[in-house]
């Protein structure tokens, strides 16, 4: 029951996130005048690399070293998926001695609106990691971690099998937020 549960509560939550873009998209607050049929992006474009996001050195603590797959693309319907479209910085990490290791992570920054109905919907999942040093939350669904953490305005979601636990995806979460941190225009209450 726990399991579907949580399952439900992730679809919830990713519903309500894409609800709310592609609401948001076509509410207005655009140069556009006329509106369109899709959901407009209103991300504004992530420039860091993968590699500036998540350089190898944060990843030692693994012990495997990996590489990036170019030539993957997110599932549909999935977080990635959803950063994506929003305009986001998509990477899925290949571990070399094993290529069933896997490390997603997506980065978007988003308008404060679609953040707040992001983190209300994973607050209802519960989970919430004080950790991760910003808003987080963390969920285990058949054996891949998920892990979200919010230095606003972004939003960063990562998942893994190496991720059994929140502190699993601690050392991915830190070295994010420590390159996205400085331009972030919020910090943390506490």
């Amino acid at each position: 029951m726990t399991t579907r549960s949580r399952a439900r509560a992730i679809t919830v939550a990713l519903l309500t996130v894409s609800a709310s873009v592609a609401l948001t998209g076509c509410t207005g607050g655009s140069d556009d005048t006329a509106p369109s049929a899709s959901a407009t992006p209103i991300g504004t474009a992530v420039r860091q690399t993968c590699a500036e996001l998540l350089p190898s050195s944060a990843l030692a603590v693994y012990g495997t070293t990996f590489e990036q797959d170019t030539t993957w693309t997110p599932a549909k319907g999935t977080p990635a998926a959803t950063i994506a479209h929003q305009r986001g910085r998509v990477c899925r990490l290949v571990a070399t001695d094993d290529p069933s290791t896997t490390i997603t992570l997506a980065v978007a920054h988003l308008p404060e609106k679609s953040l707040t109905t992001l983190k209300d919907a994973l607050y209802e999942r519960g989970g919430s990691v004080p950790t991760y040093r910003v808003e987080g939350y963390y969920a285990l669904d058949d054996g891949v971690g998920r892990a979200d953490a919010f230095p606003d305005p972004y939003w960063v979601t990562t998942e893994s099998t190496l991720y059994t636990e929140p502190g699993g995806a601690q050392p991915v979460v830190d070295a994010v937020r420590a390159v996205l941190q400085p331009s972030a225009s919020a910090s943390p209450a506490g």
